[in-house]
């Protein structure tokens, strides 16, 4: 029986879980902008991490 993975497959699942990471951040990052001042001091979150965060591109952690 053959266990290792095809590099097809590989480069498959590799792309998928990029694609769920970059769904994931876009998720939270429109979350993050929703927030209100006292929900942003609440989670300990400054203005300025906050439009930090907000400035990255989707890809970027």
């Amino acid at each position: 029986m053959n266990t290792q993975t095809s590099p097809a497959k590989r480069l498959i699942l590799r792309t998928a879980h990029a694609l769920a990471r970059w769904a994931r951040q876009t998720h939270e990052r429109h979350q993050l902008a929703q927030l209100d001042p006292r929900e942003l001091s609440d989670a300990g979150i400054s203005q300025g991490d906050r439009m930090a965060e907000l400035s990255k591109p989707f890809w970027r952690d």
